[in-house]
């Protein structure tokens, strides 16, 4: 099946799932959900596959287990390309349009320990410096998980510290409701971001 762009079905679904999520809703919409959202988020992934690996596309249910929030369903739909723990490229739909992203997610002690070393040198610290300043200037939002102060271990005063804070660390660019998403040519549009983030996945790989 090849990718012909997300129809306006899949962004009228969670606009109408933002309002109404419950299990009524979701299933006298399901063929809709199936058709405009998870068949051609597996076009989309399956097209970038060749260059990037394969997706996980990620269930549409929520685990409601531990939290407050007993809504059932994700308002979102997401798919990640994992090319290390808890790093790679993502994209997703959900009522606001697409957005795409890159960098790495959640890290164990150990990795994250790995990536503070890492930054803490001169040269590899600087060499990450320069990727994100790079991003940032072509558009990417620079995000992620941070401590609020110092990690432990690292002074306030280090050159690198904003870096040093990130539990998780991320590159995200919002296509929102650009009429690409309607089209094949989104494909090529993904392709060519999530090239631009190549270099900042491979640093994140060699030095965590």
């Amino acid at each position: 099946m090849s990718f012909t762009g997300f129809p306006e079905a899949a962004l009228d679904f969670y606009d109408d799932l933002e309002v109404d999520n419950s299990k009524v809703f979701w299933e006298a919409h399901k063929d809709v959900y199936q058709q405009s959202v998870a068949e051609p988020m597996t076009a989309l992934t399956d097209e970038l596959a060749d260059e990037f690996g394969t997706a996980k596309i990620f269930r549409p249910y929520r685990d409601v287990r531990f939290s407050k929030d007993k809504t059932p369903y994700k308002t979102h739909q997401g798919a990640f390309v994992g090319v290390g723990p808890a790093t790679g490229y993502y994209v997703q739909i959900s009522a606001p349009g697409v957005r795409v992203g890159s960098g790495f997610y959640h890290a164990d002690a150990e990795r994250l320990a790995n990536i503070r070393r890492a930054i803490d040198d001169d040269l590899h610290g600087a060499e990450l410096e320069r990727l994100i300043a790079t991003l940032s200037k072509k558009g990417w939002e620079v995000g992620g998980d941070r401590v609020k102060t110092s990690p432990r271990g690292w002074s306030a005063d280090h050159p690198r510290i904003d870096l040093l804070r990130y539990r998780s660390l991320t590159v995200s660019r919002d296509y929102g409701f650009d009429e690409v998403i309607h089209t094949p040519e989104l494909v090529d549009r993904i392709r060519k971001d999530w090239r631009q983030t190549r270099p900042l996945i491979d640093w994140l790989v060699r030095r965590g």
